[in-house]
């Protein structure tokens, strides 16, 4: 069962956390097993994009080789040419390096092995290991039996190795139509584990593949591909999630059978479940196919690519993932955390901006109204080596519409009608008068400046209770600016429900477009994928459509609203 993790938002821990697979590796390594080498792999099926679930994945087996001086391989299990594509291969490949991590010359495809794993299946049907069998896929499934009740055995199972040998080369020729026959290793149709009931090792596919082309017509199931790969290889750790845990007997079996000269120990480790997402590669497509989402990197995706555009920094995730830990137990991850390590980077290396998205002009009346002075603000005040800009201020301003209220309620200490409040960086004004358009709403507001409290200076030492963000009229860039939510309404939306549709719980208000928000000059200059603050609206980054679109467009990384944090304050997570 799931349960809501509690992980550590301390940056104090090193970031080497101990787990259990790190204790047995380090175990090894003591023993001098594998000659006291460590070599892992992260080993993606390219079928589509990777997601934060990978990510853990990714930081595990990269991070376990670096902290034992080992060597980690990227290797793509492309052992299913109706799904795959050379694009996810490109993306993938990007995600990982963008991730922060390299695998130098160890990059692999098990399409690199097919002419082995052939000679291999060969060898298990010499060893009377393996048949032809030419029952259905609905027939193998009905003669497998229930957890309850042993399996039936294949009418086809006990055919001579002769024959065998010469059904899978015709297999091979392409002499069967797809699901004619398939090849399946003979183990025990009585184990009380399902995957020892005689597995498929191969099936016929009459699909190109994005790199062997028409030359193969027959493909390796993944568990065959798998364990065999790992041992070419010579990986000493194979590190699977938590699903592969019962694969694990067939794995050995594959490797043990065939007296392989090295066989890896597969280690399995709970996978990430995050909430309110979905992380189910099959419903991750169908939101992209189905037009759910503008695309593999649509923002609100948890696809590394989507993240990546959305502005989350890459130290953020590995962050997250090294917080999370490595456990045996399946868990739920509260998408605060997250959120929270967003932040918690980005507060650190984010520069500072002004920006106004639901403008309200303010004229100041006894401003002049040629003038126009340069105010200094301060770039990141965690980060004092960034230095500071120069922001332009005039007699007409944009503030947030919802910085005004004509009659404020009780505890709204923001600009009202003789109300003072302070201009970040500049002066404190007085709100005199309201200017109307015809359906009454609200258009300007006609205010007054004191010119000795430039820069927050208050000599008579008068105090007002709240600071509003600005832009001047005359220098404001325009710019659209997509505020991204959570995707999903309800915490798990893939819980089983009888006749409940995940889909009906996606937040219809997940993107909200504002067309018109104006920003300060200096950040003209910032270019696509660059992360910055909007004082008091939250982390944002420069969309790729900025280019194209000839405007500046952002993408809402995250609020400035940490959830997590508050909780960590209160005692309610560890």
């Amino acid at each position: 069962m799931n349960e809501q993790v509690k992980a550590t938002t301390s940056s104090e821990e090193t970031t080497a956390s101990r787990d259990f697979i790190r204790d047995i590796i380090a175990e090894d390594v003591r023993l001098g097993k594998n000659g006291g080498r460590v070599i892992t792999r992260f080993p993606p099926e390219p079928n589509g994009y990777l997601h934060i679930g990978h990510a853990k994945s990714i930081c595990l087996n990269f991070g376990v080789a670096q902290e034992f001086n080992g060597v980690c391989h990227m290797r793509f299990d492309d052992t299913n040419p109706e799904k795959e594509d050379k694009e996810y291969v490109e993306a993938i490949l990007e995600d990982v390096r963008w991730l922060g991590y390299d695998w130098g010359d160890k990059l692999f495809f098990a399409s690199d092995y097919f002419d082995q794993l052939y000679g291999f299946a060969v060898e298990l049907i010499r060893r009377g290991k393996a048949y032809v069998c030419h029952l259905s896929t609905e027939e193998i499934r009905q003669y497998r039996g229930t957890l309850t009740e042993p399996g039936r055995e294949s009418p086809y199972r006990n055919r001579s190795i002769e024959e065998n040998l010469r059904l899978f080369e015709d297999m091979r020729q392409g002499k069967f139509r797809e699901g004619e026959c398939v090849l399946r290793a003979k183990i025990d149709m009585a184990s009380p584990n399902l995957n020892l009931r005689d597995p498929v090792l191969y099936r016929i596919k009459h699909v190109p593949h994005h790199r062997t082309g028409t030359k193969w017509c027959i493909y390796p199931m993944y568990d065959f591909a798998h364990a065999l790969s790992d041992m070419i290889e010579g990986i000493t750790h194979s590190l699977c999630t938590l699903e592969f845990e019962d694969h694990r007997p067939l794995y050995d079996w594959i490797l043990d059978t065939l007296e392989t000269p090295h066989h890896p120990q597969q280690i399995e480790f709970a996978r990430l479940n995050l909430s309110y997402t979905v992380l189910s590669k099959r419903k991750l497509v169908e939101l992209v196919e189905g037009g759910y989402v503008r695309g593999w990197d649509d923002p609100r995706l948890p696809t590394l690519a989507g993240m990546r555009r959305r502005g989350v920094p890459p130290e953020a995730i590995r962050e997250f993932c090294r917080r999370i830990g490595v456990a045996k137990r399946d868990s739920v991850v509260d998408i605060a955390l997250l959120e929270h390590c967003i932040r918690e980077d980005l507060n650190r290396r984010a520069a500072r901006f002004m920006g106004v998205l639901r403008p309200l002009k303010v004229v100041i009346e006894n401003y002049p109204p040629d003038l126009v002075e340069e105010m200094e603000a301060i770039n990141n005040p965690e980060d004092p080596s960034a230095g500071t800009r120069q922001v332009p201020f005039s007699r007409e301003l944009w503030i947030e519409a919802d910085d005004f209220r004509e009659n404020p309620p009780k505890k709204f200490f923001r600009l009202a009608p003789g109300r003072e409040v302070r201009l970040r960086y500049g002066y404190l004004i007085t709100c005199r008068d309201v200017v109307r358009n015809r359906n009454g709403e609200v258009v300007e507001l006609r205010c007054t400046y004191d010119p000795a409290t430039r820069g927050g200076d208050t000599p008579d030492g008068r105090k007002v209770k709240a600071t509003l963000h600005w832009v001047s009229v005359a220098h404001a860039i325009p710019a659209e600016v997509r505020l991204y939510d959570r995707l999903f309404t309800v915490e798990n939306p893939t819980a089983e429900k009888e006749g409940v549709d995940y889909k009906s719980f996606l937040n219809p208000h997940s993107l909200e477009v504002v067309a018109n928000a104006w920003m300060e000059p200096n950040l003209g200059r910032v270019k696509p994928g660059e992360r910055f603050q909007l004082e008091r609206l939250g982390y944002f980054c420069v969309d790729p459509d900025s280019e194209p679109m000839g405007k500046l467009v952002l993408n809402r990384t995250v609020t400035l609203k940490d959830t997590w944090a508050r909780l960590e304050q209160r005692g309610l997570v560890d």
